[in-house]
């Protein structure tokens, strides 16, 4: 069977929507809302994806399942925590991924982008080692921030200040990725 090719706005849609959703939900009606729409947001972009795709993409599912342990622990025992720490942990087992993944000599990340990025093994080596030693930082940086400041503030953190992180780290690896290029 061949390959489905998705609509140009698929990616941004099931990537960014979810999240935009939560959070005009949450200015308008708290955090428990806010993750329910966050859940049901995420599901329909996976039954979206699969429609176009007939494929789930590896990492829609990893979100998705983080997305429905803790959004569901959240919402069933009615603590935020869970919400709240979700992007800790994802981010952490992120970093455990790839960093192990160096220690034993396996490249996961190349495994990911291998069909975007094209670079030499020393490359992904060094694009390994940032991205996992970045995730760690994030999962420090979320853990910080909803442990200390307010809700709303680690909302915004959460909706704006990680992906503007991870907006910013990406392009400070275009250098490196350069230097390493294989691709035509």
């Amino acid at each position: 069977m061949s390959q489905r090719t998705a609509p140009g706005w698929l990616q941004p849609a099931t990537e960014y929507g979810p999240l935009a959703l939560f959070f005009v939900v949450y200015l308008s009606q708290g955090l428990m809302p806010a993750t329910a729409a966050l859940l049901a947001a995420t599901v329909v972009g996976l039954v979206l994806s699969w429609f176009f795709l007939r494929r789930l993409p590896w990492l829609a599912v990893v979100a998705a399942a983080g997305v429905g342990i803790f959004g569901g622990l959240t919402l069933w025992l009615q603590d935020d925590s869970f919400i709240k720490m979700k992007p800790t942990i994802v981010n952490a087992i992120f970093a455990v991924v790839l960093l192990g993944g160096l220690a034993v000599n396996k490249l996961p990340l190349q495994k990911v982008l291998g069909k975007s990025i094209t670079v030499d093994e020393a490359g992904w080596r060094a694009l390994s080692l940032r991205w996992g030693l970045f995730f760690i930082l994030l999962a420090a940086l979320n853990e910080a921030v909803w442990r200390t400041q307010s809700e709303e503030f680690w909302v915004t953190f959460k909706v704006f200040g990680l992906i503007g992180l991870t907006v910013l780290f990406s392009v400070s690896q275009l250098p490196l990725i350069r230097r390493h290029w294989t691709g035509d």
